[in-house]
């Protein structure tokens, strides 16, 4: 039988059950906003948005928040699906000739 399922028989009885590993949740990451000197409050929203699928309110909040503070986070996904982000909103934002960053870094 395979490592991952096998059977176990209790009491000597003919009934079945399964034992399965817990599979593990896989690591979150936060895709994080930073704050810059030319990137418009209104690119911010729009990258939250159209990327991060946020509420008009919602990226407002996100954008106030790396406005003030100096930086802010997007959303928190799975590794691959964090770094895709970055990598989609840094070429959106260079199409647009914004610095805008962005980085991914493990949730807590």
């Amino acid at each position: 039988m395979s490592n991952e399922r096998r059977k176990v028989f209790e009491d000597d009885s003919d009934v079945a059950f399964d034992e399965r590993k817990k599979t593990k949740k896989p690591k979150q990451y936060k895709v994080i906003l930073h704050n810059d000197n030319y990137t418009t409050m209104e690119f911010v929203v729009l990258v939250l948005m159209k990327f991060f699928r946020k509420s008009e309110t919602e990226a407002e909040h996100v954008m106030l928040t790396v406005h003030h503070k100096g930086h802010g986070v997007a959303g928190v996904y799975t590794k691959d699906v964090a770094e895709t982000k970055v990598e989609e909103v840094t070429s959106f934002s260079r199409e647009h000739g914004m610095p805008l960053r962005l980085t991914a870094e493990p949730a807590t």
